[in-house]
């Protein structure tokens, strides 16, 4: 080893060294990707890609007033409702991804990733300690359960900010709701259901593109840059091939020269894929033509050819793909990631469109946020210096109360011990009150910032949020969009940071 590396290089020979070490990401962290367990891209040798919130990205506020207009007209000419509805306030800033509504009372809570509800909404109006303990501190919450709607995906936000505005309209004047909450739930999610399922909601965006998805200049370029490298890439979406069509001409036709068609993107193109169905049961194949017809059972999958349905046995034997070198990127966490990470050995990568406005504002307010780590770690010493002196304290006193006690010198020390004791255990007293204090109110405003009400979408209070323990859980690597592809090598190893145990910090 030469003597500048084993002493110390010189200064130009130093900064030449760091430069070389530097950061090979991308610089806006916006676009960095993000990883939870090692992924050797250099071992991929086949990707695969959803549509909806992956490939094409949404506007989500058009989103959420689109389906929000269908579900009400919906709710006002099918189930009946009046036409009051229409009146409801609604705030699109107020439901986030990862949060759970429990049917039978009609709130709306956060858990944290060990299922525990933190924050708890009854409309716009937040649910007394009292009465959430009351509710739901007996045990862990099962989200699995009938009585919990989970709202793992932005698709889902507009029912519960329509459930959440209609008991605040309602409630809010002081007057019952016409309805149980079980019931407007399931009629609200049954209206958008059917928005979905008659093409109605679609038929709206096909007409206006550009009004309800984002589209991104660097996709084709970052496709390009898998398949150039020798990845076969495919398309599995749960949407139906006309619609499907539409979108992905909106984003890829004619956005690089030499790819005649979208298709042409892609080795093997599935529609109607009824994930999490897919990872699961048996469906077979079926072949398309380029109206969308079925042509009959698929044997084989060839590359310019459209196929409805299927499973992900068949798609691996009959494309001849390797589990291991697979990897999926999609943007649910049930239906994309954790059952391709349950039912397969598929690595993951998660798209969180809402990543980008979420590390925006980490890095405007994080001052504020690495204050609120050293007052957290303060209040932690503070915590063990009080325990320390009740301790001492609690011993002086027992040495005090010895039969026949102590005299002299012996005496004169432990009471100025104590007092010394007494003193400094105050003191702390007082200053754990005012770290508490401060940590209280700047967390309050700072999360206050990222959402009024929930706060940030991966946390819950000092623990990770449900949403981002399944993150952490089931994620390989997350980003906020596919394009971040681009800013890095196709061989590149994604390398996780190490997983530290709490006994293990600070070594």
């Amino acid at each position: 080893m030469p003597d500048t590396l084993k002493h110390g290089a010189s200064a130009p020979e130093h900064a030449e060294f760091e430069a070389m070490l530097g950061p090979a990401v991308p610089r806006d962290p916006t676009r960095q990707i993000f990883v939870n367990r090692n992924l050797n891209m250099a071992r991929i040798e086949t990707i695969g890609f959803d549509m909806d919130y992956t490939l094409a990205p949404y506007h989500q506020h058009a989103m959420d007033a689109l389906s929000i207009q269908m579900t009400v007209r919906k709710l006002i000419e099918n189930k009946g409702y009046p036409a009051e509805v229409h009146e409801a306030r609604l705030d699109h800033a107020f439901i986030i991804r990862g949060l759970a509504v429990d049917k039978e009372t009609g709130n709306i809570f956060k858990l944290d990733s060990r299922r525990h509800v933190g924050r708890c909404y009854h409309g716009y109006e937040a649910v007394s300690a009292d009465r959430r303990r009351e509710l739901y501190a007996a045990a862990p919450i099962n989200i699995s359960s009938k009585r919990f709607a989970w709202v793992d995906t932005l698709f889902s936000l507009p029912e519960a900010t329509l459930l959440a505005g209609i008991i605040q309209h309602w409630e809010g004047s002081g007057r019952a709701l016409p309805w149980s909450y079980q019931q407007l739930f399931d009629d609200i999610r049954e209206s958008i259901d059917e928005a979905h399922r008659d093409n109605s909601l679609k038929a709206v965006i096909t007409a206006h593109l550009p009004t309800y998805i984002d589209r991104d200049p660097d996709l084709a370029a970052a496709l390009h840059k898998l398949r150039s490298a020798g990845k076969r890439l495919f398309l599995l979406t749960n949407s139906e091939w006309y619609y499907t069509d539409a979108v992905m001409r909106y984003l890829l036709e004619g956005a690089l020269p030499f790819y005649k068609s979208w298709r042409n993107y892609f080795d093997v193109v599935i529609v109607s894929g009824r994930k999490p169905a897919f990872f699961t049961e048996s469906a077979p194949f079926l072949e398309l033509d380029s109206s969308g017809q079925v042509l009959g059972e698929a044997t084989s999958l060839e590359r310019g050819k459209i196929y409805q349905g299927g499973n992900v046995r068949d798609l691996e034997r009959m494309a001849q793909i390797t589990g291991e070198h697979t990897l999926y990127v999609g943007d649910h966490i049930y239906g994309d990631i954790l059952r391709s990470k349950k039912h397969s050995v598929w690595r993951t990568a998660l798209i969180v469109q809402e990543m980008e406005e979420t590390l925006r504002l980490t890095q405007s307010h994080h001052d504020a946020l690495r204050r609120i780590e050293m007052l957290e770690e303060m209040a932690i010493r503070l915590d063990h210096d009080i325990n320390y002196h009740l301790t001492l304290l609690k011993s002086l006193g027992r040495m005090s109360e010895i039969p026949g006690g102590l005299r002299g010198p012996e005496s004169r020390v432990i009471e100025s011990t104590r007092e010394r004791a007494k003193a400094e255990l105050d003191v702390k007293r007082d200053l754990l009150r005012r770290t508490v204090a401060e940590l209280e109110e700047l967390e309050g405003q700072t999360d206050a910032r990222f959402n009024p009400y929930w706060g940030r979408l991966f946390r819950e209070g000092n623990e990770r949020s449900v949403f981002g323990g399944q993150v952490s859980d089931y994620a390989d690597v997350y980003t906020s969009r596919v394009s971040n592809f681009l800013g890095y090598s196709p061989v590149q190893y994604f390398r996780s940071p190490r997983d530290v145990m709490p006994h293990e910090r600070g070594f």
